[in-house]
């Protein structure tokens, strides 16, 4: 162990915080989310004094914590971060508290408290925590399933009319995945065995194995396939946009946020590092899946009616831009990558935030049903622009120094995969703009906001059965009944929303802090599979840091 206990700190505190708000008595919803919110918060604490303990030009993993576990089978309680780790922690620290204030005037479904909501919240960011700071392979793995338990709660007790569906999708196709990965994770163990005398899981004796490039093949693909899913990348992404659209919206920001993070993670903590040599047969593969993904899910994402399938759509395109600055194996496009799995969360969790607040005001998910709303409620427009500029990567947002720097750096080596890449951001803008236009531009539809006048009384048209209200220009008496008058962003909902804000201006301005945290961790990376062309800087021996 070196130094306080920071990693360690940040799984027991949420993961007892949870138990303490389940074990409240039934009745006492605001002290459940007070206490929620106060122990979210000493978790983004924790983060900012772990990042300011940690040393950039130091070893490659710090704030170490190691406790033997099983010992018998070489599994240890082993934390550690580098730079790529440390900021996905900071991102977890951050999104947390939003959500939880975003999700305080919520409205739970029948049978179901805000308590019991929180608590799976609390318990979601330990798992979390936990998946990206665990150094033992195995750890990893228990991390890694254990995540799926809250969200599966979340999802499937406080999500939408098909949340059971959504819930239980999610959770066989990442059980899949984490299967196939058990058996790669045991022939890791068999291998290490054989050469060491002495089966382990720890990271660093796994990364000094010299394992035959035949059975490389197949651990990396039992690995890839775990976080293919996860990511997900094409074809693997069905999961998704049904857990996205059906999650409720705090749910829906950790899921696309975080938890699909813990995919691309894998590649460059896990692919790369233990099996270069099957990463380097193979990447030509998985660019021609990450190029699919950016042009398909756009594409499809264009043709979405509900706004929280667009979003999760889009994410599955953001995606494609992450494995593509994984595996053009360069530091510059992989310091990208890094960069774009932070702020992708930043920027599509602030755009789920806003889609779920207007969502709650309009009660309904279709764009169709929206019209005109910039005009009555144009705090909710204005944080919607931003939200859907940042997700087009628009110049001076977060998301923007991500994409330039994944395409900059994969150009050299893959400059095919790169250029059909770039329509990638093309199809993003169509699809953002469209939806912003559809939902705040024009007449008011349906929803109506304070200030809109009722619509005119008239003979009503035939409406067939389960048509939208936003489905027709005049609206009958029972559509007029539909309508809702609802008002701009409230004091909290604007704490809720400003914190991204800042983040996405703030680093599109000046992202440099954030690459100085990551960039010589992803050199690290580079170093391990032996590959770094036109990098930010070269790699020189010992770049790496002592391990």
């Amino acid at each position: 162990m070196s130094g306080f206990p920071w990693l360690l700190a940040m799984i027991v505190v949420p993961a007892v915080g949870s138990a303490a708000v389940a074990a409240l008595p039934r009745g006492r919803e605001l002290l459940a989310k007070q206490v929620a919110l106060g122990v979210s918060l000493l978790v983004l604490v924790l983060a900012g004094l772990a990042t300011v303990a940690f040393d950039t030009g130091g070893p490659r993993f710090q704030l170490t914590t190691s406790v033997s576990w099983i010992a018998d089978f070489g599994v240890s309680f082993a934390l550690g971060v580098d730079g790529i780790a440390l900021v996905m922690l900071l991102l977890i620290g951050v999104l947390v508290p939003v959500v939880l204030l975003a999700s305080w005037a919520d409205t739970m479904p029948a049978n179901r408290s805000m308590r019991s909501y929180v608590a799976w919240l609390l318990l979601l960011e330990a798992m979390m925590v936990g998946v990206f700071a665990a150094t033992d392979v195995f750890l990893f793995y228990v991390f890694f399933e254990a995540m799926l338990v809250p969200m599966y709660f979340l999802i499937g007790s406080y999500g939408g009319p098909r949340r059971q569906y959504a819930a239980m999708k999610f959770f066989l196709y990442s059980l899949f995945g984490g299967l196939i990965m058990l058996a790669a994770v045991i022939g890791l163990y068999v291998v290490s065995s054989s050469q060491l005398g002495r089966g382990t899981f720890a990271f660093d004796a796994l990364r000094q194995l010299d394992i035959d490039p035949g059975v490389q093949k197949l651990l990396f693909l039992g690995f890839f396939l775990a976080f293919a899913i996860k990511a997900p990348l094409v074809p693997f992404h069905t999961w998704l946009p049904d857990s996205g659209a059906e999650a409720p919206i705090g749910g829906a920001v950790l899921l696309v946020g975080v938890l699909d993070k813990v995919g691309t993670f894998g590649f460059l903590r896990y692919c790369l590092p233990l099996f270069p040599d099957a990463a380097r047969e193979l990447a030509p593969w998985v660019l021609v899946l990450a190029v699919v993904g950016i042009l398909y899910a756009a594409l499809l994402a264009m043709g979405q009616s509900d706004m929280k399938r667009l979003v999760s759509y889009t994410s599955i395109a953001h995606f494609g831009f992450i494995a593509l600055g994984i595996f053009a194996f360069t530091t510059e496009a992989a310091t990208g990558a890094v960069l774009y799995m932070v702020n992708h969360g930043i920027a599509t969790g602030l755009l789920f935030l806003v889609v779920g607040m207007l969502i709650g005001r309009g009660g309904s998910r279709q764009i169709r049903d929206y019209g005109g709303v910039a005009a009555k409620a144009p705090l909710l427009a204005g944080a919607l622009l931003i939200a859907g500029l940042a997700s087009l990567s628009l110049p001076g947002t977060n998301s923007f120094v991500s994409e330039l720097l994944v395409l900059i750096g994969s150009f050299p080596t893959r400059p095919v995969f790169a250029i059909l890449a770039t329509a990638g951001m093309i199809l993003a803008a169509l699809y953002i703009l469209l939806m912003y236009q559809r939902t705040m531009q024009g007449p008011p539809r349906g929803v109506l906001f304070a200030g809109d006048e009722e619509p005119a009384a008239g003979p009503a048209p035939a409406v067939p059965a389960g048509t939208s209200v936003g489905a027709t220009a005049v609206l009958d008496a029972p559509a007029r009944a539909r309508t809702r008058r609802v008002q701009d962003l409230s004091g909290r909902e604007l704490a809720v929303v400003a914190p991204l804000i800042a983040l996405i201006v703030v680093l599109g301005v000046y992202p440099q802090p954030l690459i100085d945290l990551v960039q010589p961790a992803v050199a690290a990376t580079m170093g391990d599979i032996g590959s770094d062309p036109g990098g930010i800087t070269p790699i020189h021996p010992g770049s790496e840091g002592t391990n």
